[in-house]
């Protein structure tokens, strides 16, 4: 009996029976692990607050696009500080309170619904600009994605709050054994999450897509076969949709990216059939939908010249010179 507690390895070994058991990992695989998730998390934080920077000081960067660009990158901040409570619970024991777990899945479910919703609006803006170019400016404007941002923020924290309300109103009801972190979604709240934060909007997203893909082949197509024939007087217009097709295959490539790390993740929900969330085991796709809060920033900084400049004036201190948001670095 002696030989078979030491064998086993206790989140809390005072506790015996009641305490959760640990994952038994070699000490290598431990550091190698603990060294690359928080390497993604500092980079994740870094990069996306150069991001919330660049857009949030430069004046010329102050469109609807980067808006929605902006709440992306927001929401990926606070994806990478939260993966930093993944690092602490590396080794598969939970050592916080009950209440601060509850916390921090509410936080991770909040983060995961509005990046979804800011996806759609990204979809939306570029379905717009490129299906119906000569509205863009009047459909389009920094007050109402102002709004939608400030909306889908509001209710990705009602609607999370609301169908984790057992869990708030008694953190931790669902532990089986100390050390643990869990939260449990009723089966019919487990369904409408499915169907409003992963099916729902992917379809959307998709068909949104599959639009703008079309449309912006043709419109490349016929620019290329009137490109001897266009005047100094026409320039101008043939750069802006240039400009906006360059803008679409970026946010395009964000979007496929998005979709590749979020499949996965509510796939193996799909087919677990159950409305689990259990911090202290966390599958491999539940990081890769994290990582996906790392990609964004990088994607920008080989698509988007602006980016590499804001990033040179924010390292070497310029901006903090008075008329430094008036720069010019598009």
């Amino acid at each position: 009996m002696m030989e078979t507690l030491e064998e086993t390895e206790l989140c809390f070994p005072q506790l015996l029976n009641s305490s959760c058991r640990k994952p038994k990992r070699p000490h290598s695989e431990a550091v190698l692990i603990y060294i690359m998730l928080s390497s993604i998390s500092v980079l994740t934080v870094t990069l996306n607050l150069l991001v919330i920077i660049s857009i949030s000081h430069f004046k010329q960067l102050h469109t609807p696009t980067n808006l929605l660009l902006l709440s992306l990158a927001v929401s990926d901040f606070f994806v990478g500080l939260l993966m930093s409570f993944q690092i602490l619970l590396s080794d598969g024991c939970w050592f916080l309170s009950d209440r601060i777990c509850t916390l921090y899945c509410v936080l991770d479910f909040i983060n995961t619904s509005s990046s979804v919703g800011t996806m759609v609006f990204i979809s939306v803006d570029r379905y717009v600009a490129i299906c119906d170019p000569l509205h863009y400016p009047n459909k389009i404007t920094e007050r109402r994605i102002t709004i939608c941002i400030c909306l889908c923020w509001f209710c990705s924290v009602l609607y999370n709050t609301l169908i984790l309300k057992d869990n708030l109103n008694q953190p931790g009801r669902y532990n089986s054994c100390i050390g643990e972190c869990l939260v449990v979604i009723n089966y019919v709240a487990g369904v409408a999450d499915l169907i409003l934060t992963f099916i729902g909007p992917v379809t959307v997203i998709i068909v949104l897509y599959l639009r703008v893909f079309v449309v912006a082949v043709s419109q490349a197509r016929a620019m290329r076969s009137h490109i001897a024939t266009v005047t100094l007087k026409h320039s101008e217009t043939v750069f802006a949709k240039k400009s906006e097709l360059k803008a679409a295959r970026t946010l395009g490539v964000v979007v496929v990216v998005f979709l590749t790390c979020l499949c996965p993740y509510y796939c193996s929900s799909l087919v677990s059939q159950n409305a689990l969330f259990g911090v202290t085991t966390v599958p491999l796709e539940t990081w890769l939908f994290y990582f996906n809060s790392c990609l964004n920033p990088v994607i920008y900084a080989f698509c988007y010249p602006w980016f590499v400049k804001s990033i040179k004036l924010i390292v070497t201190f310029k901006i903090l010179q008075s008329d430094s948001c008036e720069a010019n670095i598009l």
